[in-house]
């Protein structure tokens, strides 16, 4: 076995699942993943009609055998512990969901968020603690732990009883955004079933050596997006959590989609950090080390790229991220 290279299908919303998987193969990419709920459509993937129809999974899986690629992921991106109701109760339906689905269909891999619950009890919103050196803010933490540990309790025997991993993006703005957030959760919740999705824009932006959290998190890493960040000038004096974000801009054209629907806020001019294509933020030499690092914990890892780099067209941009990584794996001999 080896690394399977492929990409997340999401920026291509806009095409058919067809389409898109014909654009992830002229690109030399042999896997990969689709959305599945959480924040973002799925047109790639109507859950319902799948987990109905034995019929509509094998037509399903034969789209990606009929190009030689493999769907190696089903991902739900969401806030399942969020108090707001339209976030907290349907993003846990859909993470169920796809549970089941990914057992229906063979897909080893579901990625999902660890997800942030509100502040007390009566919150109405989400609250990220990012630094508790106050003790209010530790006591803010045990109160979302103490929602945390009985929800992934449970999703992890789901996914024990289906024989699929749950791996968890560690990214800001929830609970688990770290190694050692992720550590907390494996004291607390003794999963089986649950690991890492592996991103490194997320931890290049909190400035932090993904090499290094690939060798601290070893086994528990199940999945891998590749994405890189640059971290700009303006750095210096907004720091990498910069708040100076506004509303998102009503003119279409001016929008940064993460998936069809769905936008960021506004960016500020001088911005902190940003997203950018592989290869963009990190030349080849590097990602030639970030793989070699992942081998050494399990060279059959499923590696798809994420585009989130609005400076490119997205065909464009996976093929420049699917350019780079490939000559990565070639240099790292992957």
């Amino acid at each position: 076995m080896s690394f399977t290279y492929g990409a997340y299908t999401a920026c291509l919303q806009d095409r058919t699942l067809p389409e898109a998987l014909d654009v992830l193969a002229g690109a030399g990419l042999t896997g990969a993943e689709i959305n599945t709920g959480g924040f973002i459509p799925s047109p790639h993937a109507h859950v319902d009609a799948l987990l109905a129809s034995d019929r509509a999974r094998r037509e399903l899986l034969a789209q990606f055998e009929g190009r030689g690629m493999t769907l190696n992921g089903l991902t739900v991106s969401g806030n399942p512990l969020s108090p707001l109701p339209t976030e907290g109760v349907p993003h846990a339906h859909d993470l169920r969901r796809t549970i089941e689905l990914a057992g229906e269909l063979g897909v080893r891999d579901v990625v999902a968020m660890s997800g942030t619950p509100g502040s007390d009890p009566g919150a109405r919103y989400p609250s990220w603690v990012v630094n508790p050196w106050n003790g209010i803010d530790l006591e803010v933490l045990e109160y979302q732990w103490s929602v945390a540990v009985p929800f992934w309790k449970e999703i992890d025997a789901l996914a024990r009883e289906r024989d699929v991993r749950v791996a968890l993006e560690m990214h800001p703005r929830n609970l688990v955004f770290t190694p050692l957030t992720f550590e907390q959760l494996l004291d607390r919740v003794e999963p089986t079933h649950l690991g890492v999705n592996l991103d490194p824009s997320h931890l290049f932006w909190q400035r932090m050596d993904p090499v290094a959290c690939i060798e601290r998190l070893g086994s528990h890493i199940t999945h891998v997006h590749a994405k890189d960040t640059a971290v700009l000038p303006g750095a210096a004096v907004r720091g990498v959590l910069d708040p100076a974000f506004g509303p998102v801009p009503e003119d279409p054209a001016a929008r940064t989609p993460t998936g069809v629907g769905h936008f960021c806020s506004t960016w500020p001019e001088d911005p902190a950090w940003r997203f950018v294509a592989i290869g963009e933020g990190h030349d080849v030499d590097y990602w030639a080390g970030f793989l070699r690092a992942l081998a050494a914990v399990d060279p059959d890892l499923a590696i798809n790229i994420e585009h989130e780099d609005a400076a490119f067209d997205r065909v464009e941009g996976l093929e420049r991220g699917a350019g780079a990584l490939l000559a990565a794996a070639r240099e790292a001999g992957l």
